[in-house]
């Protein structure tokens, strides 16, 4: 379960966040490729925009679901 309290620096502010268990499988970044991106020194994913469209909207939800570890959390707001 994704922990709001842990969330990656680098997620942009509102409802869909990546919390510090990612284990950077690249899982979300091949769903949802224009909302999460890749930290390169620290070797994980983070949310990098919000949706903005009902199509990655869906995509995120599908990132959050997909994600192995339980990492991708909504916590609502946005």
């Amino acid at each position: 379960m994704p922990d709001p309290t842990d969330k990656v620096p680098e997620n942009a502010p509102g409802k869909y966040y990546v919390d510090a268990s990612c284990i950077d499988c690249d899982a979300c970044r091949e769903m949802a490729p224009d909302n999460f991106a890749r930290s390169e020194e620290e070797g994980y994913s983070y949310v990098v925009k919000q949706p903005e469209t009902p199509e990655e909207e869906e995509q995120c939800r599908d990132a959050l679901e997909g994600c192995p570890v339980e990492a991708i959390g909504d916590d609502g707001e946005g």
